[in-house]
């Protein structure tokens, strides 16, 4: 009898669900769960939580503390569904600011400890700027692990592994849309998809120089995507795409498998040569503006809903 995709790549990767929705994770029983302000967004909208968070909203200091709130409650549903990590990210105003980072990410940590939620249940995410980057490597000193976000280049993931990164989240579809968008007759299917080479080309390089940072591929637009990256570390997956996955029948390859390390770990980069490389790489930089201004307006708009709702 054919088994679904589904099924066999949870025996090759460990799948996450890049969702909010408590009843997703119910249904595909993943390993670990991601958020961001958008699901938060997602998640806040839902008819059957106005009243819970009314209360939050009323009872909190500010709406900074009302959106923190908001997120470690989901969060926390959300860990006891899951056995392993859950995301849960800093606002991406703090992009740019370490100290605010390491302050926010914190002050998340121990709203997490007072809802029973222990740190080692925790990603703190961060976007993969440079200030991000320094962020986490501080917190992971301090035992707070991180999950960066938003990575578009390998800049962007040699910098990551070299800050000592819990998990690193490589953006797939994301780079195929900027590909695409700019060479629109070209093909970028199965192989040849810019996304899939760039996690390859990251899982490839942490593997053979050592790093334990996790790689976990991201942002996906197609379930071919997802099979050209099966055995990646992490995969996390829309609630759309998870359905497909459980509702296919065929053989999935695996086709990433780690190797042993083969050489050591090269020089680490300074913040000059950091941001020149990224600099130069217009798609990362590109997109990962736009995702800063995205996340950041859907925070807005959670924003607005507890302000409202405060009035209640």
């Amino acid at each position: 009898m054919a088994e679904d995709l589904l099924s066999q790549l949870k025996q090759m990767s460990t799948v996450v669900a890049d969702t909010g929705d408590i009843d997703t994770i119910r249904r595909f029983t993943p390993q670990d769960a991601t958020t961001n302000p958008s699901l938060i967004l997602q998640a806040a909208q839902q008819d059957n939580r106005r009243a819970r968070l009314a209360e939050i909203a009323r009872h909190s200091t500010d709406i900074d503390d009302a959106l923190d709130a908001v997120a470690v409650e989901i969060g926390s549903e959300i860990s006891a569904l899951v056995p392993g990590y859950v995301s849960t990210e800093v606002s991406a105003r703090l992009s740019f600011d370490t100290d605010a980072t390491l302050t926010r990410a914190r002050s998340l940590i121990e709203r997490y400890d007072r809802h029973g939620i222990p740190a080692e249940r925790i990603l703190i995410k961060v976007a993969a700027t440079w200030e991000g980057i320094r962020a986490a490597r501080q917190l992971e000193r301090e035992g707070i692990r991180t999950n960066l976000t938003l990575l578009f280049s390998f800049t962007q993931a040699l910098a990551c592994a070299d800050a000592g990164v819990t998990l690193v989240s490589p953006f797939v579809g994301r780079i195929l849309d900027w590909h695409k968008a700019e060479w629109p007759d070209a093909d970028f299917s199965g192989d040849n998809d810019p996304g899939v080479k760039s996690v390859r080309r990251i899982y490839e390089h942490y593997k053979g120089h050592g790093y334990r940072t996790i790689v976990m591929g991201a942002s996906f637009r197609n379930m071919g995507e997802i099979q050209a990256l099966a055995g990646c570390d992490r995969l996390t997956i829309s609630p759309a795409l998870l359905g497909e996955l459980a509702e296919t029948d065929g053989r999935l390859e695996r086709r990433l498998v780690p190797i042993g390390a083969e050489t050591s770990a090269p020089e680490p980069q300074d913040e000059a040569e950091f941001r020149w490389s990224l600099n130069e790489d217009a798609m990362a930089t590109e997109k990962l503006a736009e995702g800063i201004r995205k996340f950041t307006a859907d925070q807005r708009k959670l924003e607005t809903l507890l302000a409202e709702l405060r009035k209640t």
